[in-house]
């Protein structure tokens, strides 16, 4: 049996395709945490009934998920550089799988809370490291594609999350969302133990910086607990002000304190690379202006259009679907033309998006919609993958953990940006339109929503285009 398992092993590593068999085992990792995340806010009515928790309380199953996440994606990545990505890799299958199980056996909410956080926890493990095994293994002229096709995979989670977990909800219950990851969880850690390349661990005795480490996850979770948290407890209030204080102030140590150690958790030289910081640069703007519209087009659509949920579920997976067909010919073209002009006129078509989106009123028709959210699927789809490719290609092979860590801390931070901006931004221009009306009609508070609409699409415009700009100055880029 043994032996049989070793000529496996051997006849993988020797395979001439071996290179893509690494790209299928960094894509069930992709999958698994991206489905996770989008099967979840079908299940959150259902848990909030059979655990007796309120809005306030059941956010924390979505907010704990993404502060750990976003605190521990550098950190990750800087320990995978140090003790070897299939190791940590293959951890974080066996670190996601434990909890998604204990998630769904939780018995109250809290105790849900705190698995999700174990969950993070293995999700981070994953995340930081699927774009680094990519471009350790493949060569450059094919970077690009093979980004494209996790891009791919990204969206078809983001499009198999709702359907399955509206299938497991209504056949079975709302743990079974959780236990689905069971048998992925296990082939993924099977795919990962057989198939990735040995580790090649660093030879100058590198040291884990755990002063740097420890600054960086209190910062970022007190400043996204601040920014995520800000618009419904109010940003005026102490724990709003005190977070945002606290997470400043220890992001400033961090900063202190990765200057002066020898092996700092993230060399902030890389940031001197210029297609390094204009790519996390525009992919943060990137992400601010797409989850702008991704946060308020289901109340348009619902609150607006009248559309039912199972309608508008179908309306919103047209901008994965769109995306999922032009990430990997982007990526694949990037791979020739290089990544310049496909990143800008994704950003440029991006923008588009927003200011047709601008347009759209309260009797839009279906096919008006659905065109809006196909050109931001096509801008989105024109950018990431080439953006990525261009990030990921600049730094040095010892750095590619980290490195990808903070590409993956960027696209979090720029979501929740994104949210927090459009929500306050959307409430106080809909506050404005309404102001002086003491009991408005239905029809003054649809025409206040469009009109508030209107003005978050062309902010997110004026991001994108501002993105857009910065990306013409990616120089200095060799694949």
């Amino acid at each position: 049996m043994k032996l049989a398992g070793n000529n496996l092993v051997l006849s993988l590593k020797s395979s001439p395709r071996y290179r893509w068999y690494i790209l299928a085992t960094a894509s069930i990792g992709t999958f698994m945490s991206t489905l996770d995340s989008s099967i979840l806010n079908v299940a959150l009515p259902t848990i909030s009934g059979k655990l007796d928790a309120d809005l306030a309380i059941l956010q924390w199953v979505v907010t704990a998920y993404l502060l750990t996440i976003s605190s521990l994606l550098p950190v990750f990545g800087r320990i995978a550089d140090l003790l070897g990505r299939r190791r940590i890799f293959s951890l974080g299958f066996l670190v996601f799988t434990l909890g998604s199980i204990m998630c769904g056996l939780a018995p109250n909410i809290w105790v849900l809370v705190g698995m999700r956080i174990l969950q993070a926890i293995g999700a981070s493990m994953l995340m930081s490291n699927s774009a680094a095994l990519i471009i350790a293994n493949f060569p450059p002229k094919e970077r690009g594609q093979a980004l494209g096709i996790i891009g791919t995979v990204v969206a078809l989670g983001s499009l198999t999350g709702p359907a399955l977990g509206g299938i497991l909800v209504g056949l079975l219950n709302w743990r079974s969302i959780f236990f689905v990851n069971l048998p992925i969880g296990i082939f993924g850690y099977l795919a990962a133990r057989i198939v990735l390349p040995q580790d090649k661990l660093l030879q100058n005795k590198e040291t884990f910086d755990f002063a740097g480490a420890l600054f960086f996850i209190f910062g970022i979770i007190s400043l996204m607990f601040a920014i995520s948290t800000g618009q419904s407890w109010g940003w005026h209030s102490y724990p709003i002000l005190g977070g945002l204080i606290l997470g400043t102030l220890s992001l400033a140590c961090f900063f202190y304190t990765e200057v002066r150690v020898p092996n700092p958790m993230i060399d902030l030289t890389m940031f001197r690379i210029r297609p390094f910081l204009i790519g996390n640069i525009t992919g943060l703007l990137s992400f601010v202006a797409m989850f702008a519209n991704v946060m308020l087009m289901p109340f348009y659509l619902q609150h607006v259009l009248n559309y039912s949920p199972a309608q508008v579920g179908l309306l919103m997976t047209v901008f994965p679907l769109t995306m999922a067909i032009s990430a990997p010919l982007s990526g694949r073209a990037s791979d020739r033309i290089g990544p310049i002009f496909l990143t800008t006129c994704g950003l440029v078509v991006t923008g588009i998006s927003f200011g047709y989106l601008s347009t759209l009123t309260a009797t839009s028709l279906f096919w008006q919609v659905v065109l809006g959210l196909f050109l931001t699927g096509l801008g989105v789809g024109l950018f990431q993958s080439p953006n990525n490719s261009s990030v990921m290609s600049s730094v040095p092979p010892q750095k590619l953990g980290v490195a990808g860590g903070i590409s993956a801390l960027v696209r979090n931070v720029g979501m929740v940006l994104g949210i927090a901006f459009s929500v306050s931004l959307f409430q106080s221009r809909e506050a404005s339109l309404l102001s002086g009306v003491n009991n408005p009609t239905p029809l003054q508070q649809v025409t206040a929503f469009v009109g508030a609409y209107h003005t978050v699409m062309l902010a997110a415009l004026s991001i994108a285009l501002v993105a857009a700009l910065i990306s013409l100055n990616r120089k200095g880029y060799t694949p």
